[in-house]
């Protein structure tokens, strides 16, 4: 396949401005999340399922992603997209108007429902429009515009949240402006027949990499889930709280437009090894952090690694997709990525009750740091029987 469909710049510009709405769905509400729990303190088990109210998004994300692949596939990218894109921007501002928990919750999973095909379309318009180079440059960049989202958006919650928790909810109305873009400058890409595929290597390296996408992606949500409540032991509050989660994903943006380079110099193996890496050590920084700022120059090395990682990722398994198929593939990253997210909270809730949000940071840190440690040991090795 070559670069011969030729997309707008419109329709570019249009693909890139919906990569925001999919990283910052959830984490939108995470300077909320103090208030929220004081706010539904009477209701039984409010702690958690405050919590959950971030995360269910990513569960519902990671449910309805396959469907989207199918949907892409079969209908086609715009349909699926601009259905993403209304029911974003309903299911996301509805929770201004809500004051039931349980009420939260179901529209947050509708806002999952929206985010799984928005994320699909997106992948799979991008990897239908690009070959080569310029695939690996825009899928960085998709992840570059996906991370200033985050540094636009959270900052803003976070002031907006100083008004009222409900008040961040508004922003998801921004996905109106983008559906009427979308409509107006997208059409429907043509698609390649179907390929050979490569017989029975491609199902191992597909479900690895979806695997690693769930890991990097619950450890790397403690952020949003777990800082709030770090930080309020600093005496922040909801804007430096905001503003503080934001720096991972500003760091994000460096490591997204960097990743075309790296990519050049490095395999996809040593990209996720520096990746994996680099979030150890700002885990391990947080852990012992005893200023808020230490706490961002951890995540600011964090972010960094997801900036490499995502992109590296999506682009392995758009080389390894027939086309026919690609939006079934990549909807299985989609998958990987926010069921981690939606883990995160419950797998990392015993650690914090048992060691607390600090120990739980450095340990985390330590087991990615000796995860990346092995993984360049045992790539190494396989490199040198490979050359004898």
């Amino acid at each position: 396949m070559t670069d011969t469909l030729a997309p707008t710049r419109r329709a570019r510009g249009t693909v890139l401005a919906a990569a925001p709405l999919t990283i910052m769905a959830a984490a939108i509400i995470a300077p909320s999340l103090p208030a929220m729990r004081e706010d539904f303190a009477d209701t039984p088990g409010s702690g958690l399922l405050v919590r959950l109210a971030l995360t269910v998004t990513s569960l519902a994300i990671a449910i309805s992603a396959p469907l989207s692949g199918i949907v892409a596939d079969r209908v086609g990218r715009r349909p699926l997209l601009l259905t993403g894109l209304g029911l974003y921007a309903v299911s996301g501002t509805a929770g201004f108007f809500v004051d039931d928990l349980y009420l939260l919750l179901i529209t947050r999973a509708g806002l999952g429902l929206a985010v799984g095909g928005i994320m699909t379309a997106v992948s799979t318009l991008i990897t239908d429009w690009f070959t080569g180079e310029r695939r690996a440059s825009f899928l960085g960049l998709q992840q570059a515009f996906a991370s200033l989202g985050g540094v636009v958006f959270l900052p803003l919650a976070g002031l907006l949240a100083t008004v009222s928790w409900h008040a961040p909810f508004w922003i998801y109305s921004v996905s109106a402006i983008v559906a009427v873009f979308a409509l107006v400058s997208l059409r429907e890409p043509e698609r390649n027949s179907p390929t050979v595929g490569e017989g029975g290597r491609l199902p191992a390296r597909v479900v690895g990499v979806y695997v690693l996408a769930l890991v990097v992606t619950l450890v790397f949500y403690m952020a949003p889930t777990q800082l709030p409540f770090l930080l309020e032991g600093f005496g922040s509050g909801p804007v430096v709280v905001g503003a503080v989660v934001a720096g991972s994903t500003l760091t994000g943006v460096v490591g997204a437009l960097a990743f075309p380079r790296l990519r050049r110099r490095l395999g996809p193996t040593a990209i996720t090894t520096v990746s994996v890496a680099l979030m150890g050590v700002g885990w391990l920084v947080i852990g012992t952090a005893g200023t808020v700022a230490q706490v961002v120059a951890g995540l600011l090395a964090g972010g960094l690694g997801v900036g490499f990682v995502v992109p590296n990722l999506n682009l392995r398994l758009a080389e390894a997709a027939d086309p026919a198929r690609r939006g079934r593939v990549l909807s299985g990253l989609v998958t990987g990525i926010f069921l981690g997210q939606f883990l995160s909270p419950l797998v990392v809730q015993p650690l914090v009750q048992g060691i607390g949000i600090a120990d739980a940071f450095t340990w985390t840190g330590i087991a990615l740091g000796a995860g990346a440690a092995l993984a360049a040991f045992l790539s190494n090795r396989n490199n040198g029987k490979e050359t004898r």
